[in-house]
């Protein structure tokens, strides 16, 4: 054998040798995983049914409106309650939802319509929720609101706080 053709055949050697080593494979498998829980949020706008009610002037009712948002994970069912407020005398007193300035009171109520006849609560005591089903994307919900009378009311500013609960 000739000295070139022994390089040649080093080299086709070389050349074959990886090929050779990676003929042979192994091989297995693995989990790719993930858990997305549900989840809610919500926020609000406040009810304002005015900064100069004039009683003397101010045909009753009156109304007024507000707006929650409530972003759920998509697909997620939902239920929005609100409670009676701060001032009621209790969480389910929906018929004695009141503000106060001081020791006066103010009378008002909370519908999920716009009608007003359906009284937004806990789904207690003669009271409704509002149902949903999660986009992923921000639902905005209408909270209509009523004063029923401005008889005898005494002037000041009347606040009450309501809390509102998302359930899913």
């Amino acid at each position: 054998m000739t000295t070139l053709n022994i390089r040649k055949l080093a080299l086709l050697t070389a050349a074959l040798l990886p090929a050779l080593a990676q003929a042979a494979t192994s091989g297995n498998s693995f989990q790719v995983t993930a858990t997305v829980t549900t989840a809610c949020t919500v926020s609000g706008t406040t009810l304002n049914f005015g900064s100069a009610i004039d009683p003397l002037a101010t045909a009753t009712p009156l109304d007024a409106t507000s707006t929650l948002t409530v972003q759920c994970t998509n697909t997620t069912p939902y239920t929005v309650a609100l409670n009676a407020g701060v001032n009621a005398g209790g969480t389910s007193n929906f018929g004695s939802r009141t503000m106060k300035s001081g020791s006066h009171t103010l009378a008002y109520q909370l519908y999920l319509d716009a009608g007003r006849s359906s009284v937004w609560g806990d789904g207690t005591a003669s009271s409704s929720t509002s149902p949903g089903t999660g986009t992923g994307s921000a639902q905005t919900l209408t909270i209509y609101g009523r004063l029923p009378s401005l008889a005898n009311v005494v002037p000041g500013s009347y606040t009450d706080t309501v809390t509102v609960t998302v359930s899913y």
